[in-house]
């Protein structure tokens, strides 16, 4: 059961690409070889196709429980694994905030019963649950969220002392949102005077500004190296922040780590005129520059990991006016296919993106036995069909808020396969509803 051949793939694994053969047995990859001969197993044809590792997105907001009109944990893994996503890490802005230990575990009782992909949770921090943050076991938790400025389901840090006791207090990777809080409330307030609520959607990266992201990520930077915590910065979205951080040392001796977003990556300020509140994300979608800046900084490896920062909301919610609207957009389905697009485009070779998106993002949370195609780890794998296009659109989006920020956008390659423990949980369209994914274990 659940034993498959892959046969003449692509291999693209840990910097090399080759051709050959994977077998997999009982959840594990068993061998990899230039060629295998197994009869017994479902052999599968990968000819013409690359083999890459499950992508980790270490950063999804799957909103259950609490706001499932929205989306929920199904149906949003669901969507991860047709888009070859295979291990997700959730964030704890829910209703109710994962910031009790009792709270963070009724999350992965909903996800073992739910969950078509890998999955963990982070423990959210506040201005005064040190003591209940400090029980989390690193063993079988992701990390620590913390936000600095304040997003969706508020959940805003911004006591400096408590801050202090919270990066000196715990060895476990803590995760940021940076965007400086006075100078977004200042650039809002200033603009809410002249438009009122209608405040006109370009104007989102200007009120969540360059400087409220660096003052606030430099901040933070500055904490860390003072406390000597393990510090992780979520979604870098300036060129100017790119500079904050190094690639002079071996990913391994970083203890000051960065993710940039596929958003971040694709859209710019002028798309705002056509995508709307559709693109209106924390941080803000900033300008061609900070686009640029990211690109740079992601491939000379001062950026770590790629993410999505997965924020569905309902299209309803997304049409109210600019102060009303919440920010965030579905991604986790279309994530791999736009950054495939950028390998066709030369702009990103393949190597590196499975580096940054699958490799990295094992290293950084210290995964086990993911994230690389290795003998004895977990068959986590994807199959890319480099020349299968596909047209995004409101007909074929899995999503359960039912839209894209990426409708109307063709992409080049298609997902055909995605193994998520050695099981084929999506095959051409077909998904395995009977078999569920695991909780993942940490090598600390």
């Amino acid at each position: 059961m659940n034993s498959y051949l892959i046969k003449n793939a692509t291999i693209v694994n840990e910097g090399t690409t080759t051709k050959g053969d994977v077998l997999i047995e009982n959840g594990l990859i068993k061998k990899i070889s230039s060629s295998i001969e197994n009869d017994l197993v479902k052999n599968i044809d990968a000819q013409g196709k690359y083999l890459i590792p499950g992508m980790i997105d270490d950063q999804v907001h799957f909103r259950e429980p609490g706001l499932t009109h929205k989306a929920n944990i199904a149906t949003e893994s669901r969507a991860a694994v047709a888009g070859g996503i295979t291990t997700f890490i959730e964030q704890p802005n829910t209703v109710p905030q994962a910031t009790t230990q009792t709270l963070l575990q009724d999350k992965f009782d909903i996800a073992e019963k739910s969950s078509y992909t890998n999955y963990s949770f982070m423990f959210g921090g506040t201005n005064d649950n040190l003591e209940e943050l400090l029980k989390t076991n690193p063993k079988n938790v992701a990390g620590i969220k913390l936000f600095l400025g304040s997003s969706t389901g508020n959940m805003l840090v911004d006591n400096p002392e408590v801050l202090e006791n919270i990066f000196s207090s715990t060895k476990l990777i803590i995760s940021v949102h940076c965007e400086d809080e006075g100078t977004i409330r200042r650039n809002t307030a200033h603009y809410k005077e002249i438009y009122g609520d209608d405040i006109p959607i370009e104007l989102h990266p200007v009120i969540r500004s360059e400087e409220a992201c660096y003052i606030s990520s430099s901040k933070a930077i500055e904490l860390a190296k003072k406390t000597g915590a393990r510090l992780h910065i979520f979604h870098v979205s300036t060129a100017k922040e790119t500079s904050l951080f190094r690639n002079d040392i071996p990913l391994e001796e970083k203890q000051i780590t960065a993710e940039v977003c596929v958003h971040h990556l694709w859209f710019t300020d002028s798309d705002y005129k056509e995508k709307g509140t559709h693109i209106k994300w924390n941080p803000a979608v900033k300008t061609a520059q900070d686009r640029d800046g990211l690109w740079k900084a992601l491939l000379d490896d001062r950026i770590d990991i790629i993410a999505t920062d997965h924020a569905p909301h309902t299209l309803e919610e997304k049409s109210n006016p600019y102060t009303k609207a919440p920010s965030g957009g579905p991604l986790v389905q279309h994530a791999l296919l736009a950054l495939l697009e950028k390998v066709k485009e030369g702009v990103l070779p393949l190597e590196k993106l499975v580096e940054k998106a699958c490799h990295n993002p094992a290293k950084i949370f210290q995964i086990e036995k993911r994230g690389f195609i290795r003998e004895g780890y977990y068959a986590d794998l994807v199959l890319v069909d480099n020349d299968q296009s596909q047209t995004v659109s409101r007909d074929n989006v899995l999503y359960k808020c039912g839209w894209s920020p990426f409708e109307g956008t063709t992409f080049s390659s298609t997902i055909t396969h995605t193994f998520v423990n050695g099981v084929l949980m999506y095959d051409n369209g077909v998904f395995d509803d009977t078999t569920k994914g695991k909780r993942l274990t940490f090598d600390r």
